[in-house]
């Protein structure tokens, strides 16, 4: 019965410190899904600023210093390019970011992924796309936060509202960086897409984000995006 009692504790011992090493090994700060808007309304032009902007800011020391003051030192990230309903693909799947090798590693299988998409606004969809991500991440944190980027209003796919809900009820925060950009020589129809009543980002606080400390971050124009994400990954991760 001795022997019995003993082998059921060295059992037990073993399988905590088997969990205690997965923990070890899979534990990060945060999880963070970088959802990334390439609908019609961003030219060719805008689309390679928006992408250098991702490629850049892992690198950026301010960024690798918030990572490095973590917990665990460490965070895990996705990145996907979503536009209209049924449009979202991966652009770099879960990998951890810890030092300034990571983030060229980041940088590196984000260059060789070409743009996918040119369709409609579906937020709602992209919101749900983000929160499947978190859930199969291969990763444990005990923050969870949907990045979504976006230089207009919805107009297409899954109820925003209803995504929005979702991920919240699951735990998870959804935050904003909206991209203004000057409607002088748009269409009717394109001008009231990216500059709705009140603004660009006043629509993404009223129906895009949520969660605890949520919030949005405004780049004016596509030439200001990478300075934007910079300052919005340091409040992100810190």
């Amino acid at each position: 019965m001795r022997r019995r009692h003993l082998l059921s504790g060295m059992l037990a011992a073993l399988s905590l410190a088997g969990r205690r090493a997965v923990a070890a090994e899979t534990g990060v700060d945060v999880l963070l899904v970088l959802a990334v808007d390439v609908s019609l309304s961003i030219s060719a032009e805008r689309f390679a600023l928006e992408r250098r902007g991702y490629a850049e800011a892992f690198s950026d020391p301010r960024v690798l210093r918030a990572i490095a003051e973590g917990k665990r030192g460490r965070i895990a990230v996705a990145l996907f390019d979503w536009a209209g309903p049924g449009e979202q693909q991966i652009a770099v799947d879960w990998m951890v970011i810890a030092t300034a090798a990571d983030a060229t590693a980041f940088a590196g299988r984000l260059a060789a992924v070409p743009r996918p998409f040119y369709g409609r606004t579906a937020i709602g969809s992209a919101i749900g796309f983000a929160a499947m991500l978190l859930d199969r991440s291969p990763y444990a944190a005990e923050r969870m936060v949907i990045d979504i980027s976006g230089d207009g209003t919805g107009n297409a796919g899954r109820s925003i509202a209803e995504a929005r809900d979702s991920a919240l009820a699951s735990g998870i925060t959804i935050n904003g960086i909206v991209i203004v950009t000057d409607p002088g020589g748009m269409p009717g129809y394109l001008r009231e897409h990216t500059n709705p009543p009140n603004g660009l980002a006043a629509y993404y606080r009223e129906t895009v984000i949520g969660g605890e400390g949520a919030f949005v971050m405004t780049a004016e124009g596509f030439e200001a995006f990478g300075r934007a994400l910079i300052a919005k990954l340091v409040r992100e991760i810190s």
